[in-house]
């Protein structure tokens, strides 16, 4: 078997073995050789210095841009959705002048009969208010002289009399307050339909 002349090969190669190849190895099969990966990088590239004027030109710029922004949605802020059955029809709209009641103004003797009107209903209610408050303090202190009165006599019938009376506020109550679950028991989830609308844009 002859030997592969690959000095031509080699002197095409030559000028990418530097650049773009790490490894050219022979093997025994027809082949002959094997290339590994390319592999293409740079060193790294040398920051720049700029001018401390020009990164806070730049620095303004974003913070002014953020401002605007920020503005924009506070205006919007305020602005809610429409809902449909809370909007007043267009008809309704258009017979509001119709549908306007026009009050006379009212004459002078008139507005100072209400207001005579609303300051004596204000006393009558006030009146009527201290009159409560001294009836139950007239029974609040009747009852603590009959119990005073009764303490001296009896503190057996003393301490039956303080006692709360349960039968005031009756209470009835039937069967258990829970059920045990049922085994094996398939809940139905029913049916729902999501009639809500979507505004455009809205997910």
């Amino acid at each position: 078997m002859g030997f592969l002349n690959v000095s031509p090969i080699f002197s095409r190669l030559s000028k990418y073995t530097t650049t773009c190849m790490r490894n050219i190895s022979t093997y025994g099969y027809p082949l002959q050789f094997g290339i590994t990966n390319t592999l293409l990088a740079e060193p790294l590239k040398k920051k720049k210095r700029l001018d401390p004027a020009i990164l806070r030109e730049r620095e303004e710029r974003k913070k002014k841009k953020l401002e605007k922004f920020i503005r924009r949605l506070e205006k919007h802020s305020k602005q809610l959705k429409p809902i449909g059955e809370l909007e007043i029809p267009l008809y309704l709209k258009t017979e509001k002048e119709e549908r306007t009641r026009k009050l006379l103004p009212l004459s002078e003797e008139e507005e100072d009969r209400r207001i005579l009107l609303q300051k004596e209903w204000s006393r009558y209610k006030q009146k009527q208010y201290l009159d409560d408050i001294r009836t139950i303090d007239r029974f609040i202190s009747s009852q603590n002289k009959a119990l005073q009165e009764l303490k001296a006599e009896s503190e057996e019938l003393y301490n039956e009399a303080i006692q709360i009376d349960l039968t005031f506020l009756p209470y009835l109550n039937r069967g258990p307050c829970h059920t045990p679950p049922i085994k094996n028991y398939d809940s139905p989830d029913g049916e729902y339909k999501d009639v809500t609308f979507k505004y455009p844009g809205e997910t």
